[in-house]
């Protein structure tokens, strides 16, 4: 996760937990989640695609 330590970690949950409530926090951190996994597929599609037309030159 980079240079993130735990005490940064926390400090960034209780923030969240400030701002957005701690009703609407699980609805969040779902649809975040949700949005990195399609954003780590999406490169791994590209660099899927960008290897393959590598290989293939024409």
């Amino acid at each position: 996760m980079g240079n993130l330590g735990l005490s940064e970690l926390i400090v960034i949950f209780v923030i969240a937990l400030l701002v957005i409530g701690p009703r609407r926090l699980p609805e969040v951190a779902r649809g975040l989640g949700k949005a990195v996994k399609a954003f780590q597929d999406a490169l791994k599609g590209s660099s899927k695609e960008d290897s393959e037309s590598k290989g293939n030159p024409q």
